[in-house]
């Protein structure tokens, strides 16, 4: 395509019933990460979508009993991402239809991201070619991808720029997205009779109390920082001194520098109480987005955006990971939340606006063909 001009807008704004119908196909074809048959079920869905509008199939990419889409013309070097997986179990659905109100869509999974692959699709269609675009389409994120993360590696190692279609955060794209580390405290002890001989045990769970106030002082919400014991377990009975006791902590970090410093921090804890132990273990390691990836994506997400007469774009900085923190730790240049715009993400009530669908497609459209240019 050419230089970008408010026509594409228009153009893509005529074909919004078209959208809407992708975007019910998808969401009626339900699929929560924890069935894959499910999942493998919207991925066929989402593969017709993808001949109608792309003019191929997609190849299957089938890890642990689960099934990824990806499509590759010619030597690739944009990356197109998102997921079809989505926390709404089976059954949702026929309780809470897709259905469309005025200028709002809502239905399980309608924000996160089902509106954002049928962007996705749009924006790829109106191209005036495909050489060099790549497209995946995962069904696993939801819970960390764990059989696509190797495909993404593999997809993503040689490309020039990644577009993550997300949803937006209100709106604003997300050029930053904090890393999440999940650290296993556990703590050992020595079980004792706590009426009877006490002072023979080595209380795990006080142990545990006092490496949770030094870990809690490892925070730093100045620079994003975040560490926060959630899940704790201690003792089997009411009148035994605990032998064992656990915690997990959920640390996010702005910058892998913070993440490198609380990890180091929670490998030199020494102990308190005589008699007890202390491992840890990294349960969950998502490396973040930081700044520097998605600053020059972003500022020629901003200038095209002028081109095609859309409002100015706004950014943000937001807690949660997503893929596109694995696709920028191999330094490739990733923006995030191209996708829909709307509110209430894995809630009841999920909606999009259509309104922006078009406009966020035809700001995709945009990106691609620069990075194709």
């Amino acid at each position: 395509m050419h230089a970008p001009s408010p026509t594409l807008v228009r153009e893509l704004a005529g074909r919004v019933p078209e959208m809407l119908d992708a975007l019910r196909a998808l969401v009626e074809a339900e699929s929560p990460s924890a069935s894959p048959e499910a999942c493998a079920a919207c991925a066929e869905v989402a593969d017709g979508l993808g001949a109608t509008l792309l003019g191929s199939r997609a190849e299957r990419h089938v890890v642990g009993g689960r099934t990824h889409l990806r499509w590759r013309f010619g030597t690739p070097r944009a990356l197109l991402i998102g997921h079809l997986d989505t926390v709404w179990p089976l059954g949702t659905v026929a309780r809470w239809p897709f259905a469309r109100v005025n200028e709002i869509a809502t239905g399980p999974g309608v924000l996160d991201m089902k509106a954002g692959v049928v962007q996705l699709l749009f924006a790829l269609s109106a191209l005036d070619g495909l050489e060099g675009v790549c497209v995946l389409l995962t069904t696993d994120e939801e819970i960390g991808s764990p059989t696509s993360g190797s495909l993404i590696d593999e997809t993503a190692a040689d490309v020039a720029a990644a577009l993550v279609l997300e949803p937006s955060a209100h709106g604003a794209l997300k050029t930053e997205r904090k890393g999440v580390s999940v650290f296993r405290i556990t703590v050992t002890g020595r079980a004792a009779h706590a009426g009877l001989a006490p002072a023979s045990g080595a209380n795990a769970a006080v142990e545990l109390a006092h490496q949770l106030v030094m870990i809690a002082g490892l925070e730093r919400p100045g620079v994003g920082t975040t560490v926060t014991p959630s899940l704790l377990a201690a003792g089997t009975a009411t009148n035994t001194v605990p032998a064992e006791a656990t915690a997990h902590v959920d640390v996010r970090t702005s910058t892998a520098a913070e993440a490198d410093r609380v990890r180091s921090a929670l490998a030199a804890l020494v102990g308190v109480v005589p008699g007890t132990s202390i491992a840890i273990d990294e349960t969950v390691t998502v490396p973040p987005l930081e700044r520097a990836a998605s600053a020059g994506l972003y500022l020629r997400a901003e200038r095209l955006a002028a081109e095609l007469g859309l409002a100015p774009l706004v950014e943000a900085s937001v807690g949660g990971g997503s893929d596109a923190n694995r696709i920028a730790r191999l330094g490739v240049p990733t923006l995030d939340g191209l996708g829909a715009v709307g509110d209430h993400a894995h809630a009841e009530g999920e909606f999009v606006e259509v309104g922006a669908m078009v406009e966020r497609a035809a700001l995709v459209t945009a990106l691609t063909a620069e990075l194709l240019g």
